[in-house]
Order: C-alpha cells, then sequence, then structure tokens
C-alpha cells in the first residue's frame, strides 16, 4: 500500500496563461515564502496566445491594457501580434522564476474541498499516470472557452468540399493559401483579423457572414507614448498610456450605451472614408444591434479596409445553403468558389477547464451557484478564478482579482483563519445570466455557467473604475463573506 502522502502547496494555481502568470506573479511578490504551483494541461505556457497559430493572430485590445500592471509593455506596436504577445507572457515568467514552478501537461479533472481538513484535494491526468495534489487555496485561471475544439456549426455538405476546411483553433503548420481562393465564414475578431493576412497572398479571400459586426479601425502604434517612453522611461509611460486608455475605452462603452446613435455616426463616416466610393455599408457593416451590445472589433491601421479596397478581399452577406465539390451554394442562390474554406465561426465555453467540484463530498453543480464578486463562487470554499471583461482588456480584471486575492490572504494570515466562503442569504436576491453579453458563442454556453446576483457582491461587473474601488480598495468582510 502506498501511504506517501499527496504533495502540498498554498496555492494551486491552473492554467499557465495570461492570468496564471499573472497570477503567480502577484502571488510570489506579495508572499515571497508562501508555496504554490502551476498545473498546465498543455506542454508549454501561454495559454491563448501559444495555442493559436492562424495568420495574423494578434490582439484586439492595446498592449497597455492587455499587458500587466506591473510589467511596461515596452513594444513599439499598440496592437500586437500573437508572437509578440507570447514572448511577454514568456519573458513574464521566466524573469521572476515562475516557469519553474509549472507542471506541465497536467489536465485538472476533479478538486474536492473537506472542511474538516481545510483543504482541496486536487486530481490531474498526465498522460496515463493520476497525479494528487492538495492545496490552501484554488485558483482557477483557465479562462472560459475550450481548448481541444472550436465551434463549428452542421453544414450541409461538407464532404464533397474537393477543397481544404480549416478551423482557427487548429489551423495546420503546413497550410499554404498562396494563390488560391479563400472564403472565411465569420464576421468576429478571428474573421477580420484573417481576412487582411491572407489577402496578401491568396489570389483572393471572402469573408461570408450572416450579419455584420461593429468594425472600427485604430492605429497599431501609439506615436504619443513611443515618443513619451524616450523621454521619461518605460515605467511612467507605461502609466500614462494605461490611464489614457482606459479613460477612452470606458468613455467609448459608455457613449455607445447611452448615445449609440453618435457612435454609430462616426464608426460609419470612418468607414465611408476608408472603403470605396459608393460601397454598401448598410448590407456589410451595419449590424442590428447597438455598438458593444457585442465586442467591437479592430482592426489596425484600417487593414480590413484597405484590403477591401485594394480588390484583394470582399465581403458578402448571406447564409449558407450548402458546400459544394467546387465552394459554397448561398440561399440567394449565389456561389462562391473557394479552395480553402475557413471556418471562423467561433468558441465553444467551458467553466474552469471542466474541472469537477465537489464540497464536502457533494458536487457542485456550476448553474446552481452564483458568483462573488466575479470571482469566488458561493458555498465553495478556498476557491477563486479569473473571468476578464468583455468590454475592454482581459487583464484588467485578471490584475485586479489577483490583488483581492492577496488581500484576503494577507487579511486571514493576520487573525489566523484558514477557511473563506461567500454566502448567500438574501432571499429577496434574484438570479441573471453571468455575462450579460449578446454574442453566440457566449449565449450558447451560459446554462452551463454559475449566475450573477441582482445585486453587490453578486453582480459581475464590466466597469473597471467600479473594480478598483472594490476589489483594489474596497473592504474584505462584508455581509456575505464568512471567514472561519
Amino acid at each position: 500500500m502506498n501511504t506517501t502522502a499527496p504533495e502540498h502547496v498554498d496555492v494551486l494555481i491552473v492554467g499557465a496563461g495570461l492570468s496564471g502568470i499573472g497570477a503567480a506573479h502577484h502571488l510570489q511578490e506579495a508572499f515571497p515564502g508562501r508555496s504554490y504551483a502551476i498545473l498546465e494541461s498543455r506542454e508549454t505556457l501561454g495559454g491563448t496566445w501559444d495555442l493559436f497559430r492562424y495568420p495574423g493572430v494578434r490582439s484586439d485590445s492595446d498592449m497597455q491594457t492587455l499587458g500587466y500592471r506591473f510589467r511596461p509593455w515596452t513594444g513599439d506596436q499598440a496592437i500586437a501580434d500573437g508572437p509578440a504577445i507570447l514572448d511577454y507572457v514568456r519573458d513574464t515568467a521566466a524573469d521572476a522564476g515562475i516557469d519553474r514552478r509549472i507542471r506541465y501537461g497536467h489536465k485538472v479533472v476533479r478538486a474536492e474541498w473537506s472542511t474538516p481538513e481545510r483543504r482541496w484535494t486536487v486530481t490531474a491526468r498526465r498522460g496515463d499516470e493520476t497525479v494528487t495534489l492538495t492545496s490552501r487555496f484554488l485558483y482557477a485561471c483557465t479562462g472560459y472557452y475550450r481548448y481541444d475544439e472550436g465551434f463549428t456549426p452542421h453544414f450541409d455538405g461538407t464532404d464533397s468540399f474537393g477543397g481544404t476546411i480549416v478551423h482557427p483553433q487548429h489551423w495546420p503548420a503546413g497550410l499554404d493559401t498562396a494563390g488560391k481562393k479563400v472564403v472565411v465564414i465569420g464576421s468576429g475578431a478571428t474573421a477580420v483579423t484573417l481576412v487582411p493576412s491572407l489577402a496578401v497572398d491568396a489570389e483572393h479571400v471572402t469573408m461570408l457572414q450572416r450579419s455584420p459586426t461593429y468594425i472600427a479601425s485604430l492605429p497599431s502604434r501609439d506615436r504619443a507614448i513611443n515618443r513619451l517612453r524616450r523621454l521619461v522611461g518605460p515605467r511612467i509611460a507605461y502609466r500614462v498610456a494605461r490611464a489614457k486608455n482606459v479613460a477612452f475605452s470606458i468613455s467609448t462603452y459608455q457613449l455607445s450605451q447611452r448615445r449609440p446613435e453618435i457612435v454609430k455616426k462616426y464608426l460609419r463616416r470612418a468607414q465611408e472614408r476608408r472603403l470605396p466610393a459608393g460601397y454598401d455599408i448598410d448590407t456589410h457593416f451595419t449590424p442590428s444591434y447597438g455598438p458593444w451590445d457585442q465586442r467591437m472589433c479592430l482592426v489596425p491601421d484600417g487593414d480590413l479596409f484597405r484590403a477591401i479596397r485594394h480588390g484583394t478581399a470582399s465581403i458578402v452577406t448571406d447564409r449558407i445553403a450548402r458546400f459544394t465539390e467546387t465552394g459554397l451554394e448561398l440561399e440567394s442562390g449565389a456561389t462562391l468558389d473557394a479552395d480553402v474554406i475557413v471556418t471562423a465561426t467561433g468558441l465553444n465555453l467551458l467553466a474552469f477547464g471542466g474541472i469537477d467540484l465537489t464540497v464536502d463530498g457533494n458536487p457542485v453543480s456550476l448553474p446552481d451557484t452564483l458568483a462573488y464578486k466575479g470571482m469566488m463562487l458561493g458555498g465553495v470554499p478556498n476557491f477563486v478564478f479569473t473571468i476578464g471583461y468583455t468590454n475592454a482588456s482581459w487583464t484588467l480584471k485578471a490584475d485586479l482579482v489577483a490583488e483581492y486575492f492577496c488581500r484576503l490572504l494577507a487579511r486571514m494570515d493576520r487573525t489566523g483563519e484558514s477557511m473563506c466562503v461567500p454566502v448567500n442569504d438574501d432571499p429577496a436576491l434574484t438570479t441573471r445570466p453571468l455575462l450579460d453579453f449578446e454574442a453566440g458563442y457566449v449565449q450558447r454556453s451560459l446554462h452551463l455557467f454559475p449566475k450573477a446576483g441582482s445585486r453587490a457582491p453578486w453582480r459581475l461587473g464590466m466597469s473597471y473604475l467600479h473594480d478598483v474601488v472594490t476589489l483594489r480598495h474596497g473592504r474584505l468582510d462584508d455581509d456575505a463573506m464568512r471567514f472561519g
């Protein structure tokens, strides 16, 4: 009989992507002597920025806010490509020694909390082997979508197509689109990134969308901040850039929600300047919903509009009737010839990496739980998770969650308490979806996620300034948090 006790750490972080590396940095800065480990299911760190390898992959947020609060982004590009972001995350991990704390190839499948023992027992698969660790806190930095598969709706006739069909989440390393006709199905951030990138070498690229998305152009370089960096150094320039860009994103979002017609007019005028004269903006660039009801797509330096203007790319707004041997037949009766079809049709969401949670032997049904401050679960002790903003950079929220977690640990150290758990005892509280966002990939999976509540602290806020007050400076003791 094997009587060896499982390895124990104070904090077990799940996921070595942007959130996980940031959480580890905050933790070891605040508590240098505290033990922790990171379990990562893949064989390398970087998360999203290592997984996605499709042409032109980049951020749709500026790097002054997608970057960590504690580490200035010093690149010239404000809208950076995937490899540059991956280098940034890797350098952050290496410089702080965080990469030595990562256990690769560990897929966490189960986590069991024991109140008498005040600890989590976490089970992970490593190939054919089962690995068990225990921890005082469990910190899920898993993002919210599935890494092993993207979303592809059913299309009739895919077996008859004689070319190549590829999903961006699984882009083949050797795929050559030079000189070929390419159709990209979709209208979201991935599609508007792929189209101008593929159009450089392809014979022609068509973006086929069922309905339009709001698309805005931003400069890829912030020349004022680059000049300021040379004058005052990277740290001060970074703080100025973050403050400026946070203020811009918040004001844009608020204006979109309160005066959407103003934003619509501004976007349309900008598109008219960049697109060919007489272009059908009503059909291809005018959504049926309001600005920022879904995430707005950004194109650096107007690259998508430029490809359309030069004739190397085009947009078709229609629905697919079926795949054919040579391309696509549309419901309008039109056809599109293609050698390669890219299904940029979205993501599948997955809460906490699919980990099965139990508390004192009772399985946790995520749809029956409430999210506390958008970062903990009601009734689940010593558990923290990161879900970023849908209307701003993900890392803004990830940094705040990590800071709050460190404040929580410091408070418990001072009082000698070993457990904290949010509890809802307000009978008047009503529930609502965790994410108030109309994007299709969100709506398809919301029923599998925890709920939000009708009032604080059970609402998942999407206001960075509000969260700065609540998470960075707000009190830790409230009516919902129980310590023991």
